[in-house]
Formats: structure tokens, sequence, C-alpha cells
């Protein structure tokens, strides 16, 4: 079996392919929304490195590979093709992340200030990772602007910002760490 390249060539002007082979400048908005995702994808493998609950791991690597689909979908031009099967973001999916967050937040204490980003360097990448995740969510709205983007998918890109503040939460407890809350 001869090994695929790497390297294509394909995209040395400026262009890439969508699904479905349509051919698109890689500044375009399409591309700035899975590209974001693509980048929180990274982070979140950064992430799992700092958790040491194998509960958690599994779950953050599940969104993973749920964002590989939030990315298909994305990079699929609905009025050129139909999206597969594998890029459907469901409410299933949206509500598997409210649970996620109703258990961690069961064993947080209640907030009555803002936390800062930080603590332990765990927290601290869970940080990174809602903040990348929030840029995602605006990237993605834009192209809703223009492109039909399911309702379903802006909701779990909304809630995976959240689960990600109070994974962060509980990361710095579970390591002991103080968490920073913000000085009026």
């Amino acid at each position: 079996m001869k090994k695929s390249l790497v390297y294509t060539k394909t995209g040395d002007a400026g262009t890439t392919s969508l699904v479905g082979g349509t051919r698109v400048s890689k500044t375009d908005v399409r591309l700035e929304a899975y590209g974001t995702v693509d980048e929180l994808n990274s982070q979140l493998g950064l992430l799992v490195t700092y958790l040491t609950d194998e509960d958690e791991r599994a779950f953050v690597r599940h969104i993973q590979h749920r964002l590989f689909a939030v990315g298909s979908h994305l990079a699929t031009d609905r009025t050129q093709r139909e999206l597969f099967a594998a890029s459907i973001v469901s409410l299933d999916d949206v509500q598997q992340l409210e649970h996620a967050i109703d258990m961690l937040d069961s064993s947080l204490p209640q907030l009555h200030a803002f936390v800062l980003p930080g603590g332990s360097r765990g927290a601290a990448v869970a940080g990174v990772c809602r903040t990348v995740c929030r840029r995602a969510e605006r990237r993605i709205l834009a192209l809703a602007a223009t492109a039909d983007v399911a309702p379903e998918l802006l909701a779990y890109i909304n809630r995976l910002s959240d689960y990600l503040f109070v994974l962060g939460r509980k990361i710095n407890q579970s390591t002991h760490t103080d968490e920073i809350f913000w000085e009026r």
C-alpha cells in the first residue's frame, strides 16, 4: 500500500477544498469557523494531558471527536451537497454537555464573584480552551449569517464553553488550588 502524501500543493495559491470539492479562499469565513474549531480541538488535546480523572479525560476525548463532526459540518456548503450523517450535531450531544456541566457543578461551591482564568496549570489551560471556544462561536455565528448552520451545532459550541469554565473550576478543586476571584 502506497503511503499518502502529507502535502498536495493544491493550496499553494491560497485556496482549499470544502467537503464535496468546492474550492474557496483560505480567508473565507467558513474556513475561519472550522479552523478555529480545529484550534480548539488542539487546545483540548493539551488540556487532556492535565486531567487526572479518567472520566473527565474520556469525556474531553469524546468532545474532541464531536468537534470533528462540527468541523465537517462547517466545511460542508449545504447548497452544494448534503451533510454526511457523521457531521450532524444532535440535541443529544447538547444534552450530554449539559449533564456533564450539572455533574461537575454539583460538587463545586457556589460562586459569589467573577473567577479569573488560572489557578492550577490545568485550570489555566481550560480557560484558554474556553476563550478559543468563544472565538469559535463568534466565527460560526459570522458564517451562520450567510450560510445554513444547524441550531444544535450553535447550542453545542455555546454549552462547550460553559463546560470548560466549570471544568476549570473542578480542576482547581481537585488540585486543592484556590480560585482567583476578581477584585473590584
